[in-house]
């Protein structure tokens, strides 16, 4: 299975989404879409598994939830926008993330690129793919693409749309 995952959209899905996520059979959106068409648009590309941002209106609300626990291919996954860091993840989550970890947490928020296994938390995979659109202090936009197979993350890729501001 091909994954496509984003964050941090804030209301405008860069072109090359298309491109780099043509391929994939699911997209992952890890919060702050910030409007309904971002996930309309990104429904035309492949199916949407995402979670509401602390920026996404009502509509968006009632469309996904604050927090998704799945499995896709006997992997436990767990996506939240707000999620914190490994070792100091959201107050909210914590306890649950510390007595029942995942094998894939996926959160956006920061804007952030960052890629980690957790060792405290059964190493655990924390994955934020940093963010695609051009509202807030990044520098880089980024998204990510990976593969799941046999309860394995593999391929995992990190893709860079070039700077936040265009010159």
């Amino acid at each position: 299975m091909k994954i496509g995952c984003i964050s941090d959209t804030h209301g405008m899905l860069p072109a090359e989404v298309f491109d780099h996520f043509k391929e994939v059979d699911e997209i992952w959106h890890a919060g702050d879409f910030g409007t309904m068409d971002v996930a309309d648009q990104l429904q035309l590309i492949a199916p949407v598994v995402g979670v509401y941002g602390n920026v996404d209106g009502h509509d968006l609300r009632i469309e996904y939830p604050e927090h998704m626990r799945f499995n896709r291919e006997g992997v436990d996954i767990w996506m939240t926008h707000i999620g914190g860091v490994p070792g100091r993840y959201s107050l909210p989550i914590k306890e649950e993330m510390e007595s029942h970890p995942p094998n894939v947490f996926v959160c956006g928020h920061s804007h952030i690129l960052k890629v980690a296994r957790d060792p405290n938390l059964d190493n655990m995979i924390y994955i934020n793919p940093g963010a695609a659109g051009i509202q807030g202090f990044h520098q880089k936009r980024t998204l990510m693409r990976f593969e799941i197979h046999g309860g394995q993350l593999s391929n995992m890729e990190v893709i860079d749309l070039g700077p936040r501001v265009s010159s």
